[in-house]
């Protein structure tokens, strides 16, 4: 019997591997800052609506977890939901090349059926997320995390790479616009239902029989979970913190389209910066991770995450070839952000509870990431660089509190 359990471990190692080298690639191809913030740009769409964008992909992620842990805790197997809800996502992402495609020549139109879109793909995302990580820490063990998201990060941000070199043929190709967008979705929309399938195909052992709950049950016990907690609690106001500092996001390929006079073709470079950064820091992140733990991950990310808001800041029509630096930046911290993150929720959460911290979290965080919107409107109001300034002062915030963290065992 134990040769045959290696094998099914070893499988889903390699399922988990390939899954995250599809979906990064997938990230690629569909950056909600560049690729997304782009096509709204293009569309006409206001700062506030475009700071809305990302706002629905994050926290329309994380808003429908707390009701998913409260489904599928006490279910023995998890990946069902998962695999629910990417029939719901392929949908969306086949919507979004639809709009893109034929409704163009009316922005209003086009804009709120995408935007429609990308809420029920976020929301399914939500759903198929905590089944994810539940599979993840059941098939991975602990010592292994660290390897493994590393690894789907790093393959996956090669390959992501290769789409952003793809973006930018496309986007400078005599092809037409809105068709370059169209194509550059649909690209996404191939590899995403790849990567779901390829997940789905996991073995996944069962979990123990637990009492079933619901969502009322769960918000009761978020306030005790936190006072009984502090690991959980400083873990929680560094997350928020964080979901305020990046308000900025979404407007950094916007000021360089608006604001420096960059030609959309460019995006696809930017977009290069963000997928070339991401394999190199992933070798120093997971280097971080086994030898430092996942708190210091955090730190060094927010040390990078702030740079970038001070690059956009500093830099004028004059220096704009160095723009670059600004995703690069970025880059390194998201992917910094992605391993630390996870890593140290499934570290600090009980087995026991590892669902109810999921999704007590992310539903919380996913209130607050709804701060690109208020970026949006500081950005209207006060310009660009009064955002990146808020976000910049935020992040350095984030970098004392990582301090606060409890250290990996």
């Amino acid at each position: 019997m134990e040769p045959e359990v290696g094998l099914r471990t070893d499988r889903n190692y390699r399922l988990g591997v390939w899954n995250g080298w599809l979906a990064t690639t997938g990230d690629g191809f569909l950056s909600v800052s560049v690729v997304v913030a782009g096509f709204a740009a293009r569309l006409g769409a206001s700062n506030a609506v475009i700071g809305l964008l990302p706002a629905i992909a994050q926290g329309g992620w994380m808003l429908p977890q707390m009701l998913v842990a409260a489904r599928v805790r006490s279910l023995p197997f998890k990946l069902p939901t998962y695999r629910s809800a990417a029939l719901f996502r392929t949908a969306s992402y086949l919507t979004m090349v639809l709009a893109a495609a034929l409704l163009a020549g009316r922005p209003a139109l086009c804009l709120t059926v995408f935007t429609l879109a990308m809420i029920v793909n976020a929301l399914a995302s939500g759903v198929s997320g905590l089944p994810f990580l539940e599979v993840c820490s059941k098939i991975i063990a602990p010592k292994q995390r660290a390897a493994f998201f590393g690894l789907r990060n790093l393959g996956g941000g090669l390959l992501a790479f290769g789409a952003g070199l793809l973006v930018r043929w496309i986007l400078a190709s005599p092809l037409p616009f809105p068709y370059t967008y169209a194509l550059i979705f649909l690209l996404a929309t191939t590899v995403y239902t790849a990567a779901y399938n390829i997940f789905g195909r996991v073995a996944e052992p069962p979990d123990l029989p637990q009492s079933p709950s619901n969502v009322a049950e769960e918000l009761r016990q978020i306030p005790h979970t936190l006072r009984a907690d502090p690991a959980f609690r400083a873990f929680l106001v560094l997350r928020l913190v964080l979901a305020f500092a990046s308000m900025g996001d979404p407007f950094y390929a916007v000021y360089a389209l608006r604001g420096l006079g960059v030609p959309p073709s460019e995006l696809g470079v930017f977009l290069m910066a963000l997928s070339g950064a991401a394999p190199l820091s992933n070798v120093l992140w997971r280097r971080v991770a086994e030898r430092k733990g996942s708190r210091r991950i955090l730190r060094y990310s927010a040390a990078a995450a702030c740079l970038a808001p001070l690059l956009a800041t500093l830099l004028t029509p004059g220096t704009a070839s160095l723009y670059l630096l600004v995703f690069v930046a970025s880059s390194v911290a998201a992917q910094g952000f992605n391993l630390g993150n996870t890593n140290h929720l499934l570290n600090i959460a009980p087995a026991e509870q590892r669902s109810r911290y999921i999704g007590s979290l992310n539903t919380i965080v996913g209130l607050a990431l709804f701060a690109p919107v208020l970026g949006g409107l500081l950005a209207d109001r006060l310009g660009y660089r009064v955002v990146f300034v808020v976000s910049a002062l935020l992040f350095a915030l984030a970098w004392w509190l990582c301090g606060k963290l409890r250290r990996d065992a």
